[in-house]
Parts: structure tokens; C-alpha cells; sequence
């Protein structure tokens, strides 16, 4: 597929806090080498004294990134360590680090899987903005034994977040057994909801990796081709208030800005990607000089458009204006 390369252009991304707050989940997806079990002793929940610990060390970073698995109060050893810490439900312990998060100057963005439309509610006060990859809308094998991974249930919590107005981040798996129609209609999809709500303020095209001791782990990554072709075609299909991220630790992003992509995503200096802690991230300064002649800029976990219609959670309002003058002032 031919594509124009772009003229010089803004490149954002945002500083964050990368805080892996489980490795439980009650998916099984057969890429993924984050996920533990509680028999092979790895498992954990963090403890309100840990995560502290680690949004205590901010810095410059502006963003707090809670990721974890899906729905642990539907485990055994979720429901054990939940209640260890007083807690029932994981978005009942989701909302005290949003708190905390915010009172040490980090403006939540979580990554939960599956909500309801409920629970989304009230998280919705004390996150700047949220998250869930699509991955895709096709049927997969890598999917089998994965409940939240049913594209039906993702679009509809993609919708419910639309309707409640939430700032909203989600994207496509590249590689993990889709066709390249399958990633067409996925794109199709997201503008679809876009153009109902309003709400999606950027869409991540990421390769899949293959880890250790996975059922996909002597699976092939996409080619560059895939993802350029893959991006190519977010450009075209998505509607341009929407940014194209790509990672910079799992893609030739330089290549991909010239595609259409616009965004590299939450990069932290203090944490790893705990999802693909063998791709370490890029240095702010290196980014700068490898995006050439393209302009790199920080922004905050929510986006300037979704500040200016006050879309932010109420009790993350200040924080996000307070830094949105703060980045205006600097660029």
C-alpha cells in the first residue's frame, strides 16, 4: 500500500507512572506473559503501601497508568487477596488509588478491562481518562479462553464510556490470528462509535510480541509492512480529531509518524512496561533528535480538545487545568 509521507508535524506524548497494580486476571489469552496464577506463586495484589510507594517518586510525570487484569473478584485467589486488604470488588480498590494518585499530583488514567456501566460511573470522577484495547472484532483462537475478550462486550463498554462522556483510549492487537479485513472492520468500528460519542481521543496500533512460555510464543510478530499498512489505514479510516499512537519500545515509530501516525503514548522514566518488560523505553531527548524534523510535545492523559468541553473526572478537574496551563505556558 502507497502512502504520502507527512510534513513536518507534532508528535505528542505523555509522562507517566506505570503502576501493574495485579497480575491476576480471569482471561487466558494465549499471547499474554503478564497474567499469573496463584499456584505458581507469582501472583500478587498490590497493597495500598506499595502503590504509594511508587507514585510517591513523581517527578515530572503528570499521568498515573493503572493497568491489571480483568475482573479478579471472579478468581479464587482475587476474591482471597481483595478481602485481605478490605476490599470486595476491584473497582471498590481501583477508586482508593485513583485518591491517592491524585493527591500526590498524577491524574488517573485506568486500564480495567470489562466494566459495567455502573462501575464505570463511578470511576468516572476520578480518572482524566480511561482505556480498552478492542484488540479486534474478529472471533480468534487466542481469544478461546478469554470472556472479556468477546468484541461484543468490549464495543459495549466503549459505548457505555461514550456515554458517560469519558475520555476514552483503545486500539487494535496487531498479529494475534486476525486477517487484514478483520483490522478494517475493527477500524471501522471505532470511528462508528467515535462519530456517535465523541469520546475516543486516540487509537493505539500495536504489534504483538511473542512471550516465554505462551501457547503463542514461536508465533511470528507482524512485519513493519502489517503495521504500516495497519496505521495507513487508521489514518484513512478514523476521523481526524482522533491520534494514531504507536509505541515507541515495540515499533519503528519513526517510520510510522511518516504513515500518519501522532502520538507515542504514556513513556515513563521511573517504571518498565511491566506488559513487555523486555522493551525498555526510548529516552525524551533520543526521542527528539530519531523524530526529526517532527516536533515532539508532552501532553496530558486526557487531550486539550476533551479540557476545553470539561470532560475530565470532577475530582481530577483542577489537577488537569493546572497542568494544561502549566504545558501551554512551556510550548
Amino acid at each position: 500500500m502507497g502512502y504520502k509521507p507527512m510534513h513536518p508535524s507534532t508528535v505528542t506524548y505523555s509522562k507517566n507512572i506505570f503502576v501493574p497494580v495485579t497480575n491476576l486476571c480471569r482471561n487466558d489469552c494465549a499471547y499474554c506473559g503478564f497474567k499469573r496464577t496463584f499456584e505458581s506463586g507469582e501472583a500478587y495484589l498490590m497493597p495500598p503501601h506499595e502503590v504509594r510507594a511508587i507514585l510517591a517518586r513523581r517527578g515530572s510525570e503528570k499521568e498515573a497508568l493503572f493497568t491489571f487484569g480483568e475482573q479478579i473478584e471472579k478468581t479464587d485467589a482475587g476474591k482471597l487477596l481483595l478481602n485481605e486488604l478490605g476490599y470486595t470488588s476491584m473497582t471498590d480498590y481501583l477508586i482508593e488509588l485513583c485518591k491517592m494518585a491524585i493527591d500526590e499530583g498524577l491524574l488517573p488514567h485506568s486500564n480495567p478491562g470489562i466494566l459495567d456501566y455502573e462501575d464505570l460511573k463511578r470511576l468516572q470522577p476520578f480518572n482524566a481518562s480511561m482505556g480498552l484495547m478492542l484488540e479486534t472484532t474478529a472471533k480468534i483462537e487466542a481469544h478461546k479462553r478469554s470472556p472479556g475478550k468477546d468484541p461484543a462486550l468490549r464495543i459495549e463498554m466503549i459505548e457505555n464510556a461514550g456515554k458517560l462522556r469519558i475520555p476514552f483510549t483503545t486500539g487494535l492487537l496487531v498479529g494475534i490470528g486476525e486477517r487484514k479485513e478483520d483490522r478494517i472492520n475493527s477500524l471501522n468500528e471505532i470511528a462508528r462509535i467515535h462519530e456517535e460519542f465523541g469520546h475516543i481521543q486516540e487509537v493505539i496500533i500495536q504489534p504483538f510480541h511473542p512471550k516465554p512460555y505462551t501457547r503463542m510464543s514461536m508465533c511470528t510478530p507482524p512485519t513493519f509492512d502489517e503495521m504500516r499498512d495497519t496505521v495507513v489505514e487508521a489514518r484513512r479510516i478514523l476521523p481526524e480529531d482522533v491520534a494514531i499512537q504507536v509505541p515507541p519500545n515495540l515499533t519503528s515509530f519513526e517510520r510510522l509518524i511518516e504513515c500518519g501516525a501522532n502520538d507515542l503514548g504514556g513513556i515513563s522514566s521511573l517504571t518498565l512496561d511491566y506488559i513487555n518488560p523486555e522493551a525498555p523505553w526510548p529516552i525524551i531527548k533520543e526521542l527528539e533528535k530519531l523524530i526529526a524534523p517532527h516536533r515532539l510535545k508532552e501532553r496530558l492523559a486526557i487531550y486539550p480538545a476533551f479540557i476545553k468541553k470539561s470532560w475530565m473526572g470532577e475530582r481530577t478537574r483542577d489537577l488537569t487545568l493546572r497542568y494544561a496551563d502549566e504545558l501551554e505556558r512551556l510550548f
